[in-house]
């Protein structure tokens, strides 16, 4: 299981704040062709659990992406809050959005690596999952 500690961040206007009670240290990237319409590239995140406290709420739109999930931005200033499951409602956040903290963090995994475009790549080594992978773990 991958170590988490608190976490703090805030969207680019600072209308939007946050607290995470649990952030992953293991950064994941996730290469499907919703998330990198949403975010113009990979979506890079860590993964917060369901305790995360915001303030500046009333700053919060919501867009219901997909049966088993939502996704969050600022109503200000656009940016990309998180990536929220339904039933649980475990979170994914941008890992640009925390406070510079980022001597932990650990780039861990990618998922939906088949749909990885051509034309980026990363030096790292990780673990990945293809999109087949990924429907069978979590019976999508």
């Amino acid at each position: 299981m991958p170590q988490s500690s608190p976490r703090t961040g805030h969207c680019l206007c600072g209308a939007v704040t946050f607290t995470a009670a649990s952030a992953d240290n293991d950064l994941n990237a996730c290469h499907c062709g919703m998330c990198r319409r949403w975010s113009g590239g990979p979506f890079m995140a860590l993964s917060c659990g369901s305790e995360v406290d915001f303030a500046g709420e009333e700053n919060i739109t919501v867009f219901d992406s997909l049966d088993w999930a939502e996704r969050g931005f600022c109503k200000q200033c656009g940016s990309h809050l998180f990536y929220r499951l339904k039933d649980s409602a475990e979170m994914e956040i941008p890992v640009g959005l925390f406070e510079d903290n980022s001597e932990d963090i650990n780039f861990k995994q990618q998922v939906f690596i088949d749909r990885k475009p051509n034309y980026y790549s990363f030096a790292d080594q990780t673990e990945t999952m293809t999109e087949q992978q990924i429907i069978e773990k979590y019976a999508l």
